[in-house]
């Protein structure tokens, strides 16, 4: 709280929370984002008790789970990541222990991920993720001006969530990943490209929220949203936000938490005082289904291509339409209004999840 009243001066009538906010994602309201969220969380919840209800017919997971050399991982996610628009000469792919990406410059864009030798898809998930953030560096202005740079902290996780689900966990691209992996990855070989991609789109509850599915993972994120407006906004005490937590994680995702090791404090954002960040992972997910909606309208063949691995025409798009424009807009949701027509609208995501897990799950 002292340091977002030392950054908003004499500007009173910005609540703190609003300014910690402004910190990763400007012009994004506390009042904004409860409308946005709320409209996600009352979708959400009912559709993910219908998705893991007896009455639904989950996909197997078995395809994910076997013995899977590194090296062999790390070229099949290299081969991948190059097809949808990674530049090698403006960049290089690394391993680490978490995945990030590192941009020193438009020309030197460095990404990371993680691999296990029991499970292939975290890896490659975490290279697909990084490698949308790094397409998005990669296509910036090449001044060392401000201007030139990301536009928010939701912005740029809507460029890797694009790449991650919109084309990453669709079926078309798994028509054209599938020859790929089975290349690098003969244990696969059995498999088909449609039990590929039910296995890497499986819905299961979990505690914590870095191995979430893309269908739980937004309730994740709008519990800490909820948690960290109380606090700040002196609603909540510090000592009460276990219990909160626990009875939060409890309605929305019907998961008892066992210990705050696999709750509160799984995460390291508060601990560094990045209080705010949370929200943008979910603004994320709503901008890239609501950039993947128009992108489809103005590419109708965005299927056929992703299924033939042509992703020029729509990394081309996503320059034009966000990359190019750095932080000459004051918002995602000025930018979005100037590029599509329309402000940040949650009902894209909303749909896209019902109609892509509702064929998935036969509900």
């Amino acid at each position: 709280k002292e340091m977002a009243e030392a950054k908003r001066g004499g500007k009173t009538g910005i609540s703190h929370y609003t300014q910690m906010l402004d910190e990763f994602e400007m012009g994004m309201s506390p009042q904004r984002i409860d409308d946005i969220f709320d409209e996600i969380q009352k979708a959400l919840v009912p559709l993910i008790e219908k998705v893991l209800s007896d009455k639904a017919t989950p996909p197997s997971t078995e395809p994910l789970n076997g013995d899977f050399p590194i090296d062999q991982q790390k070229e099949m996610n290299r081969k991948l990541v190059t097809a949808l628009g990674f530049d090698e000469d403006k960049g290089r792919i690394d391993v680490s222990v978490h995945p990030f990406t590192l941009s020193i410059s438009p020309s030197d864009v460095r990404i990371t991920s993680r691999f296990r030798t029991d499970e292939w898809y975290q890896g490659l998930a975490g290279t697909i993720h990084e490698g949308g953030h790094a397409l998005y560096e990669q296509n910036l202005g090449s001044s060392a001006l401000k201007l030139d740079s990301a536009l928010s902290m939701g912005m740029h996780e809507s460029q890797s969530l694009f790449w991650e689900r919109h084309v990453g966990l669709s079926k078309p691209f798994w028509s054209f990943a599938t020859p790929i992996l089975k290349e690098h990855l003969p244990e696969l070989e059995k498999y088909s490209s449609d039990e590929l991609y039910g296995a890497v789109n499986a819905v299961s509850r979990s505690l914590i929220r870095v191995e979430a599915d893309e269908l739980t993972y937004p309730l994740h994120v709008i519990l800490r949203y909820l948690i960290e407006r109380d606090v700040i906004e002196g609603k909540l005490a510090v000592k009460d936000i276990p219990a909160q937590w626990n009875k939060l994680m409890k309605e929305m995702l019907g998961v008892s938490v066992p210990n705050d090791t696999k709750g509160c404090l799984q995460d390291v954002h508060w601990s560094m005082m990045a209080i705010g960040y949370f929200p943008t992972y979910l603004i994320g997910s709503s901008t890239a289904a609501q950039l993947a909606h128009y992108c489809k309208k103005d590419i109708p063949d965005f299927d056929k291509r992703v299924s033939a691995g042509d992703f020029k025409e729509i990394k081309a798009w996503l320059t034009k339409k966000v990359h190019v424009h750095g932080k000459r807009y004051k918002s995602l949701d000025d930018l979005l209004e100037s590029e599509l027509g329309e402000p940040l609208n949650p009902q894209y995501f909303i749909t896209y999840l019902t109609e892509k897990y509702s064929e998935l799950y036969k509900i």
